[in-house]
């Protein structure tokens, strides 16, 4: 495998040139916000962050839209870090996602560049203990990160003060609208302060969130990164492959693939959580550290999982797709989808796993041959280009190279000239077998009606009937000159009778045990009457 085929976790070159040459403090960072960045090894900032940090500071509303993996995060939580007051004793910015996990990392990335300004930040998330929660809110963080469910419980518990709050960022917008947390989204902005700041953020702007934008949102700021990849934002430096294989192999072609590019680690996708244990386990029984997570997972279990993902000890992560929405792990060089994603969306989200900040990695989807249809879409509607694959000897190699490859072998397996597969047009007339069928074809050329011999031997009944017609006279009294008539039926056997008939009666009997009924009567109407 080359270079080229598989280029994980390398920085695209030219990369950073197409970034602005602006760093973050001449955009209005704080200059311990900026030192943060170049522990990170951020230099330069993203496109859209470049875009956003100016605004996000004034204090103006916005929309944040671009290719997953784009440094969204960054964009909207380090100008909301810096506006907060460390020294006030309330809640001031509320950040939701949709779900625990992108949650928990929201809260990482915010204690981590919140350390230095002395911003306290408590997550509220469902599946872990409220009593915990509620006992950390005493605190009076600054910030609140948590799915929206939670953060409204929280609101009704009367624990978590809304009229104080004046920032709020609704992270996938797109899928906590879409999830059924709207009510509490809504809830939970109509309670806090209206001089507040509310940013959208989002890999894909749908119908609904230009909805609830015109609701919601004061003027806003739009910023939308420049698409350098496909029509619907993955980045370029993702690779899409398709491997086409049977249902009850796709299994096996994950064992192989993962054998043959041997990531540092991958995740793999699927539709329906009842297949995961099956996955989990079989892939484990092959030598993989494997791990599970799914929308019923426990909140420990969850965060287990994840950290051992992201520390390396686990190689592959089997996910669902609200599990693994909006998880950032920069270093994931391999997206498999055991299952084609439901729709375009989903598979923007699953693809956008990998690939981000400007590195490369690859994509891979199974299908079988019924879904081959699916990937036609998916090509369609979201400019992606999919480059069927193959294995073969351990390696990944094309499709077509695969068919060229296989040619010479089948080609090879087939006898020269036809010899083995084709018999001669006159091979029975030089067998024992065809000593019967030669006389046949000897009449019928016309010297049997004259007597003609076959094999040296005169045909005694051709040559009379053939001299009965010559004479005018048919030796069965049909008419001069017609063919003969068909000959008689042969008549049917005589059933037998006396000890014999007691005989086969007994043998029918005895085959007729335990046959069905109509196995029965149908053996009844195959036989011939009786005398």
């Amino acid at each position: 495998m080359n270079e080229k085929e598989m280029p994980f976790n390398e920085p695209r070159a030219g990369e950073a040139e197409k970034r602005e040459a602006r760093s973050a403090s001449s955009l209005g960072i704080d200059s311990r916000l900026a030192d943060k960045l170049a522990e990170a090894g951020i230099a330069e900032p993203t496109e859209v962050q470049a875009e956003a940090w100016p605004p996000l500071l004034a204090g103006r509303d916005a929309v944040l839209r671009s290719p997953t993996g784009s440094g969204k995060t960054l964009a909207y939580l380090l100008p909301l870090l810096q506006r907060l007051d460390p020294d006030r004793r309330e809640t001031q910015a509320i950040v939701l996602a949709p779900t625990q996990e992108l949650a928990m990392q929201i809260v990482r990335v915010a204690e981590h560049y919140g350390e230095p300004l002395g911003i306290k930040t408590v997550a509220l998330i469902g599946g872990a203990a409220l009593s915990r929660q509620l006992e950390r809110m005493k605190n009076r963080p600054a910030l609140v990160v948590g799915t929206p469910g939670r953060v409204r419980e929280i609101v009704l518990r009367k624990k978590l003060p809304l009229p104080a709050v004046r920032m709020v960022v609704v992270d996938e917008t797109d899928r906590v609208f879409s999830l059924g947390g709207k009510k509490d989204v809504e809830a939970i902005l109509h309670g806090t302060s209206r001089e507040r700041q509310t940013v959208f953020v989002s890999a894909t702007r749908t119908e609904a969130m230009r909805e609830a934008e015109s609701r919601w949102l004061k003027e806003p700021f739009v910023a939308e990164a420049a698409n350098n990849g496909t029509a619907a934002g993955l980045p370029d430096t993702i690779g899409h492959w398709v491997f086409v294989c049977d249902r009850r192999d796709k299994i096996d072609t994950v064992r192989r693939i993962a054998r043959s590019v041997k990531p540092s680690s991958a995740m793999i996708f699927v539709n329906d959580t009842e297949k995961i244990a099956e996955l989990v386990a079989k892939l484990k029984y092959e030598g993989f550290t494997v791990e599970a997570l799914y929308g019923d997972t426990g909140g420990n279990d969850r965060s287990e999982a994840l950290r051992k993902f992201r520390e390396g000890r686990t190689k592959l992560l089997v996910a669902t797709d609200v599990a693994a929405r909006g998880l950032d792990i920069p270093s994931l060089p391999l997206v498999i989808q055991f299952e084609p994603a439901l729709d375009a969306d989903h598979y923007v989200h699953r693809a956008g796993r990998t690939g981000r900040m400007g590195r490369s990695g690859v994509s891979v989807t199974l299908v079988s041959p019924q879904e081959r249809f699916i990937i036609g879409k998916l090509a369609k509607k979201l400019g992606v280009d999919f480059e069927e694959k193959a294995l073969r000897e351990g390696q990944v190699i094309g499709a077509g190279e695969a068919e060229r490859k296989r040619a010479p072998a089948k080609q090879a397996d087939r006898p020269r000239n036809n010899e083995a597969n084709v018999r001669p047009r006159n091979e029975a007339a030089f067998s024992g077998k065809g000593e019967k069928a030669a006389p046949a074809r000897e009449a019928s050329r016309g010297s049997g009606f004259s007597g003609g011999r076959a094999n040296g031997k005169a045909d005694g009944t051709m040559k009379g009937k053939a001299a009965s017609m010559m004479n005018g006279k048919a030796t069965d009294g049909s008419m001069h000159g017609k063919p003969d008539s068909a000959p008689p039926k042969p008549k049917p056997a005589r059933a037998p009778s006396g000890p014999a008939k007691a005989k086969t009666d007994r043998a029918k009997k005895n085959k007729d045990k335990g046959a069905p009924r109509w196995l029965k009567e149908k053996r009844e109407q195959s036989r011939p009457p009786a005398e």
